[in-house]
């Protein structure tokens, strides 16, 4: 098959958000935002030689020791590696800081989020993270999901978090926070992205002062800064009960 003589033609340019009157251009950042610290998880899977339990735990201490205060830890489902560190670092006293929340990953399985509660189960304070990808090319080719079977799942994911969690009696002595990640948000409808989580808040059911997070990940930089910066306005502004929701991006 003869190659192309000029290949870069073959790409379509990405379709920008219609947002003619953004106002992120003009904002500024007058105070630091909360910030999440990931590299024991996603750091960690991007290594070829991933850490073990003893370097993830000389690197939790650093973090700690630098000040962060909230630090995803571990991907509890994904290897036993990461759930005996998860569990060590609870069942240590002194382990964790008061002031700090650990956090832990999980896609929207609900054997997988069991298996990543029981590993934070006895924290102080943890924030369980699950995602699912919405993008139309993930749902239609990976998934072969309809809008509507995406978002029944996102829903039951989040009530299963939810049913192991905060609707827990026997979890009453650790202080719930609940993250979802739109995967793929960068190109999913913006529309669509909205709904979802729109649902999926409702299902989880977050207040005033225990917002819900809602994490944007630009998963594939398929467009340039300023187009993700317009999809996350749109979203902030079309977003409901934006005061019950911490907006988080993740971008690479």
């Amino acid at each position: 098959m003869p190659m192309l003589k000029e290949p870069w033609k073959k790409y379509k340019p990405f379709p920008p958000l219609n947002l003619p009157d953004r106002q992120w251009p003009s904002k500024t950042i007058d105070k630091a935002p909360r910030w999440l610290e990931t590299s024991l998880r996603d750091g960690n899977q991007s290594n070829p030689d991933p850490m073990n339990g003893e370097e993830k735990w000389r690197f939790f201490k650093m973090l700690c020791d630098i000040g962060f205060k909230e630090i995803e830890v571990s991907f509890p489902s994904a290897s036993q590696t990461d759930f005996d560190f998860t569990r060590r670092l609870v069942e240590t006293p002194g382990a964790i800081p008061d002031d700090v929340a650990i956090q832990v990953l999980s896609p929207c399985r609900p054997d997988l989020i069991k298996r990543t509660v029981e590993a934070v189960t006895g924290a102080k304070n943890a924030i369980i993270h699950i995602y699912l990808a919405t993008s139309e090319c993930f749902r239609r080719i990976v998934f072969n999901y309809s809008e509507e079977d995406t978002l029944e799942l996102a829903v039951r994911c989040a009530k299963v978090v939810r049913s192991l969690t905060k609707d827990d009696p026997a979890q009453s002595g650790t202080n719930w926070q609940f993250e979802f990640s739109p995967e793929c948000f960068s190109d999913t409808s913006p529309e669509f992205a909205v709904k979802v989580c729109n649902a999926v808040k409702e299902a989880w059911g977050p207040t005033v002062e225990t917002p819900m997070i809602v994490n944007l990940p630009a998963t594939v930089e398929n467009a340039s800064c300023n187009v993700f910066a317009d999809q996350v306005e749109y979203f902030c502004r079309n977003i409901s009960e934006r005061e019950k929701v911490c907006v988080s991006v993740h971008n690479h």
